[in-house]
């Protein structure tokens, strides 16, 4: 007898410890996550250059003899370095440097437009990886005209406005579609007062350093 109630108490103490381990292993704490890291956002900040073409729609006004359509093709590079605010805002310095070919006849005399750049302030804000921007500052252009008889050319120095959209492709690359107006303002050729102004589309690529 005694040794039935011995077998039986020792049993039913096996039995108390494994249900007691397995209530201990199924309340054990689970691991700590490891910590989800954040990707930092995409930043405009710091030096950029790239290249652009387009399209020029110009138009001369020439004293005494009338104005002409001066249009064309045009192809520039262009270099600059922004500042990006926490708040997404941007804002940068860029000079640019293009050769146009645009051209015109006026009064028998062909005028043509040439080597031109300028230098702009621009402020924008950043979705992300587009920057809608606006953009002013000051241009220069040369300005040729002449005949068969004659030929002179002059330096039109004015101011220029506009805007766009950059958008990153990757990290480092991203593509700009932009307009601007060009006023030249009035510079002499051949004695006579020559008034340019300009309007541009221009389609480009460039480079984040």
């Amino acid at each position: 007898m005694i040794k039935t109630v011995l077998l039986a108490s020792i049993a039913a103490i096996a039995i108390s410890t494994t249900t007691l381990a397995a209530d201990a292993d199924f309340a054990a704490p689970e691991a700590p996550l490891a910590p989800v890291e954040e990707t930092p956002g995409f930043s405009w900040a710091g030096g950029y250059a790239g290249a652009h073409t387009g399209y020029g729609f110009g138009d001369a006004s020439i004293d005494r003899f009338g104005s002409a359509s001066v249009d064309g093709a045009r192809l520039g590079g262009f270099a600059g370095y922004n500042w990006q605010f926490s708040n997404g805002f941007v804002v940068g310095l860029e000079g640019d440097l293009n050769y146009d070919w645009n051209d015109g006849k006026l009064a028998g005399v062909n005028v043509e437009g040439g080597l031109n750049g300028s230098g702009r302030i621009r402020a924008g804000y950043a979705f992300d990886r587009a920057l809608i921007f606006a953009a002013g500052g000051v241009a220069a252009t040369e300005f040729k005209a002449f005949d068969p008889c004659f030929s002179d050319e002059g330096t039109a120095i004015g101011w220029t406005v506009g805007g766009g959209v950059d958008f990153a492709v990757t990290d480092r690359i991203f593509t700009r579609l932009e307009y601007r107006y060009n006023d030249f303002g009035s510079t002499k050729v051949a004695g006579a007062d020559v008034d340019f102004n300009q309007h541009v589309v221009n389609v480009g690529f460039g480079v984040k350093f």
